[in-house]
């Protein structure tokens, strides 16, 4: 059973646009997600990856790529929140996935959020949180990703500046501080990957990206 420590938030509204999904927040604020931020960010490899494949190849690899990780997103928050499983509709590769996720999330307890939205008047950005908890006895912003093939840490920088920003909402939103980020990754047919690293390691990249996302769709108008 993991521990859930009740943190009383203030929710922002979800609001999805033809540039991405945005929050309102209760004082009106509208801030992009922070999804929509990190597909602005790979729009250039992606489109690069799509063309190398073909559309149609890209499209199945991606159709399959959201189903499986909505379902063990899923599994997740139900495990964490101490919830009945079914696993009914998992395939076998699906399982065995699952599986190595769940010997990871394992390390985590004291729950502080899962699955709750966030915001930052600081960074003027927003999105929906996969876990705060305490991972090894260290309160961190944990991010669960599936993957076809392992990662190099390198590659991931993104993922890192995804978790920085939640950490530092949370901060700006409840005063308490997040200084660790862990990315818990599920790989096909490979063992399960975990990356740590510290939210002030990528908190300038992630400000830099955010006024570039900021300058080029007012550019755009």
């Amino acid at each position: 059973m993991f521990n859930r420590i009740e943190i009383d938030l203030p929710v922002p509204n979800a609001v999805n646009t033809p540039k991405g999904r945005f929050y309102e927040t209760p004082e009106g604020n509208r801030y992009p997600s922070v999804t929509t931020l990190m597909s602005y960010k790979s729009r250039e490899s992606i489109a690069a990856w799509r063309e190398k494949v073909g559309e149609e190849e890209a499209n199945k690899i991606s159709n399959q790529s959201a189903t499986r990780g909505t379902k063990i997103h899923d599994l997740a928050e139900k495990y964490l929140l101490n919830e009945d499983l079914n696993t009914d509709n998992l395939s076998l590769l699906d399982m065995q996935m699952w599986k190595n996720l769940k010997s990871e999330i394992n390390d985590i307890d004291n729950i502080h959020a899962i699955e709750d939205p966030l915001f930052s008047d600081y960074l003027r950005l927003a999105g929906r949180v996969d876990c705060i908890a305490e991972y090894k006895g260290v309160l961190s912003v944990i991010d669960f990703k599936t993957a076809r093939k392992p990662k190099r840490k390198q590659w991931i920088d993104g993922y890192f500046m995804q978790c920085s920003a939640y950490a530092i909402m949370f901060e700006e939103m409840t005063k308490i501080p997040v200084a660790q980020t862990v990315v818990m990754m599920t790989v096909e047919g490979d063992d399960p990957q975990v990356f740590v690293e510290k939210r002030d390691n990528y908190a300038d990249q992630l400000l830099d990206l955010r006024l570039d996302y900021e300058r080029h769709y007012r550019l755009e108008g």
